[in-house]
């Protein structure tokens, strides 16, 4: 994908940014950065008609910095914020808080708990964004359009605006975003000061109206100014996807994969292993239709790619337990010495998971909340056995894809049970139908359209 032609200087600012850093033995070597982010964002870096700003996530990064590698192999910056800071900014503050409020992961009667610790770490979230904020003073041209990405950089604005006027703010936030009612569960300060960060910025961004309009009431409720607010879906670079589709290694995890499931149909999901994903409900959903239909045990297997996340926070380690505690319970109830129900993965291997996309019958995406989801895009575009897609109706990708998958209440285990058994009983014909609906769907935009609605925000 080519970079567009622009006509103002762009700076991007996110927590993690397209390169990282790693000792090989012989000196810090360069690895690319993945995901949506990367794939929309890189062109313009790659061209050298942007700059990106990042914080420095690992020693390694960290010692890259010091050397000042980044700004000499490319136009990145890396930010070593300190580890202390880095902590409380990422982890308690980003992960523990702000990611649980916007996908409705707190409970109200346990969760959330403001306690000496989170009043510390949110000072460190701002000291985070302040360095943010200055660096972007320090590095941005003159006129440029600067890109604010996600959650981790809402408080970074006002200074910024402050000190350089000339500079056209936009911000895109990458989750949901919580309504009016699940916002006062932030802390007031913390809760003030988010809003009045983002409603600094010149436009804001989401994946669907149903985010932006979550911001607006929340902005509106609060008699704050409300900035210009934009839709725009991500998609990841399905190009780079199929060239790792096409690939030996590939090939190769496919044919591991094809031994192990033979003629039996696979139903698949691909995840970080983190709350808002329900991969738990997800499993028990298949237990549920093992139950229910006798005639399918023995007939079907469930691939699961699910990769361990953010394991510095309680929560996320709780949660892997109770994923592989619960893949155990299906496996000696149902599996014998020919069967193994599910197979689960826990390595974060790429090649395998897009061998699974390849391979999968039916797909399950059936988060609780998610501000868009590219997995339900990727495996259709590179899927080779007219692979339907279970859906969450809470995904934010669901707007998109509504009319080719089937869609479910990511609560309901019986609707979700229903909704895999009649990926099953699906004929041919219907298969391929909704099958090249939904390809075409997926493949609607690109990550260039992504880009240039924020471009088109910046003017």
């Amino acid at each position: 994908m080519t970079g567009p032609v622009l006509d103002v200087p762009v700076v991007i600012a996110s927590n993690r940014g397209p390169v990282s850093y790693r000792d090989d033995g012989e000196g810090l070597v360069p690895v690319r950065g993945g995901g949506g982010l990367v794939s929309g964002l890189q062109p313009l870096v790659d061209s050298g008609q942007a700059r990106w700003i990042a914080a420095a996530l690992s020693d390694d990064d960290r010692a890259a910095a010091a050397l000042g590698i980044p700004e000499r192999s490319g136009p990145v910056h890396l930010l070593d914020v300190g580890v202390d800071d880095l902590t409380r900014y990422y982890d308690v503050v980003s992960n523990e808080v702000l990611w649980f409020l916007h996908h409705g992961l707190f409970d109200g009667a346990h969760t959330p708990t403001y306690t000496d610790e989170w009043h510390e770490s949110w000072q460190a979230y701002r000291r985070v964004n302040d360095a943010f904020a200055h660096a972007v003073c320090e590095h941005s041209p003159t006129g440029a359009a600067v890109l604010v990405q996600d959650y981790h950089l809402t408080l970074l604005a006002p200074t910024v605006a402050a000190q350089r006027p000339d500079l056209r703010l936009v911000h895109f936030h990458h989750t949901p975003f919580a309504g009016p009612s699940e916002v006062r569960l932030l802390e007031p300060t913390a809760l003030r000061e988010l809003l009045d960060g983002l409603a600094a910025h010149h436009a804001c961004g989401f994946h669907t109206d149903r985010w932006a309009t979550n911001f607006l009431r929340c902005v509106e409720d609060r008699s704050l100014p409300a900035p210009r607010t934009f839709a725009s879906t991500l998609s990841t670079d399905l190009g780079a996807i199929r060239e790792v589709a096409a690939s030996a290694e590939c090939a190769a995890a496919l044919a591991r994969l094809e031994e192990r499931v033979g003629d039996r149909f696979v139903i698949a999901r691909v995840d970080r292993m983190e709350l808002s994903k329900n991969v738990v409900r997800g499993f028990r959903a298949y237990d549920l239709l093992l139950r229910s239909r006798a005639e399918l045990r023995g007939r079907v297997v469930f691939v699961a790619h699910c990769y361990p996340s953010r394991l510095g926070v309680p929560a996320y380690r709780d949660y892997r337990d109770l994923v592989v505690e619960t893949v155990a319970e299906v496996n000696e109830r149902w599996g014998d010495a020919d069967w193994t129900p599910v197979l689960l993965e826990l390595d974060d291997d790429f090649a395998s998971s897009v061998a699974t996309y390849r391979r999968y019958d039916a797909l399950l995406v059936n988060p609780v909340r998610d501000g868009l989801n590219l997995v339900a895009k990727e495996g259709p575009a590179v899927n080779e056995r007219d692979g339907q897609v279970v859906l969450s109706t809470e995904a934010g990708v669901w707007t998109e894809l509504a009319g080719a998958v089937d869609e479910v209440n990511p609560f309901d285990l019986v609707g979700t049970a229903a909704a895999l058994g009649a990926t099953i009983d699906r004929t041919p014909t219907d298969r391929r139908a909704r099958s090249e609906q939904l390809r075409r769907d997926a493949e609607a935009r690109t990550p260039g359209d992504w880009l240039a609605d924020q471009l088109r925000a910046a003017r």
